[in-house]
């Protein structure tokens, strides 16, 4: 496997908020930008208004969990029951297109602006690792703010790229923010994103390289999965490489794999090179 850099967990945060900060601007630049908030987005159901209001609704809440707002009643919000995580986020989605509807969209970007702020206002200088309750997740379910902020980072950047091909924009998506969010918030939200149908019978571990970091361990026994980074050496069946931006498009399926595969972005090796695509079988998509 060869040698790997440990990273740090504070210095990769603080990298991560600065990432959301700088993206922040663009997405609120970009959406004020827009001449025709009912063209069609990148998402074929959604138009660009569409994707900017859910936008609102990702910043809202995230806001809300961080900073503890007691004002927002989750029980009205969330759909019932205890589904799988892709029904709730589907769920969510759904629901979230339309807090925002009307004249009130013109304003989008101010929303965005001062949610994104308000966020990263009250989560300066707290620990990596502080624990943030997020209920559409599930019942009493947390995620550390490391998680979080590369949770909104990817929103904003994977949203962001949606909203710029429906309106025929530019938006580069930079390597270093993609690493960030495959670092930050990958390795948790994987393996609650495995589909337990397709996961069943299956047995696999996964060396997932990433060109200039992170390297990721993926192993899927017993329909559960585990992702680690800086894992110690151990035998796997399969290795991937791929570059950052490309596997944060292909695992948002904003970029459909045998183009990356085309394109030389995503390889397979390893003593079992096959079972990559098994693995791109395993996660539920909402």
């Amino acid at each position: 496997m060869g040698s790997t850099v440990k990273f740090d967990p504070v210095s990769e945060h603080e990298k991560t908020r600065a990432a959301l900060a700088a993206t922040m601007e663009r997405l609120v630049r970009l959406l004020r930008d827009v001449g025709d908030l009912d063209t069609a987005s990148g998402i074929p159901v959604w138009s660009v208004g569409d994707v900017g209001a859910h936008l609102a609704a990702v910043y809202l809440a995230y806001c809300s969990a961080a900073t503890d707002d007691k004002a927002m009643d989750w029980d009205r919000i969330l759909p019932p029951g205890d589904g799988t995580l892709a029904a709730r986020i589907a769920a969510m989605n759904a629901m979230s297109i339309r807090l925002v509807v009307g004249a009130d969209r013109a304003r989008l970007g101010d929303f965005v602006t001062e949610r994104g702020e308000t966020f990263l206002r009250s989560t300066a200088g707290l620990p990596p690792d502080t624990p943030v309750v997020v209920p559409w997740f599930g019942k009493d379910s947390t995620l550390t703010l490391a998680t979080v902020t590369g949770l909104m980072l990817s929103e904003s950047l994977v949203h962001g790229l949606d909203i710029a091909r429906g309106a025929g924009r530019p938006w580069p998506i930079a390597p270093d923010e993609a690493r960030l969010v495959i670092g930050q918030m990958m390795p948790t939200l994987m393996p609650l994103m495995l589909d337990a149908t397709q996961a069943r019978g299956a047995s696999l571990a996964v060396d997932l390289s990433i060109k200039g970091g992170p390297r990721l361990a993926v192993v899927v026994a017993d329909e559960t999965m585990t992702v680690t980074r800086d894992a110690p050496h151990r035998r796997y069946d399969c290795r991937i490489m791929a570059t950052p931006s490309a596997f944060l498009l292909v695992s948002f399926g904003r970029t459909p794999i045998w183009k990356a595969i085309v394109r030389g972005q995503v390889r397979a090796g390893g003593r079992k090179p096959w079972l990559a695509a098994r693995f791109g079988q395993l996660s539920a998509s909402p």
